[in-house]
């Protein structure tokens, strides 16, 4: 039987080796099956609700507004939209990015019906903000709870 020398810094080497490997595995910008090169992005968003209206933020920093598909239905938003890559790589000189590139698609569904004809929308700075007015119906919809 040999004796083998023990080395706890070289298992500890390779132990984080392993787990940065796994990590990149799970990176946001690494493939995953079935989404393409995985430098997709999907846009935040907020929600806030009044009496009369929803407020719909969503972040898709830049990005025109002639890039954005915005439709709404009566109980849901669409958004789609893509972000091209413009980054130049010169010959000699290697470029790393964390920037997320493609197109997205977002379905962000609402709490109440709303009146999709009347909506408003505004980008600014990056931020698009939709103004989603409830139908007429729903504002003054009281429900009687009946207590037993």
């Amino acid at each position: 039987m040999a004796l083998v020398r023990w080395e706890p810094f070289r298992e500890m080497e390779t132990l984080q080796r392993e787990m940065n490997r796994l990590f990149d595995t799970f990176s946001p910008t690494m493939p995953l099956p079935g989404r393409g090169n995985g430098l997709s992005f999907v846009p935040a968003a907020e929600m806030t609700e009044t009496p009369e209206e929803i407020h719909l933020k969503l972040e898709v920093p830049g990005l025109e507004p002639k890039d954005l598909d915005v439709e709404v239905q009566a109980d849901a938003v669409t958004i789609k939209g893509e972000r091209k890559s413009t980054t130049k790589t010169e010959e000699d000189g290697v470029t790393r990015t964390e920037f997320r590139y493609g197109s997205f698609h977002r379905v962000i569904p609402l709490p109440t019906h709303i009146e999709n004809t009347n909506v408003k929308a505004e980008y600014k700075d990056g931020i698009l903000n939709l103004i989603l007015p409830k139908a007429a119906e729903e504002r003054s919809k009281v429900v009687k709870v009946n207590i037993s």
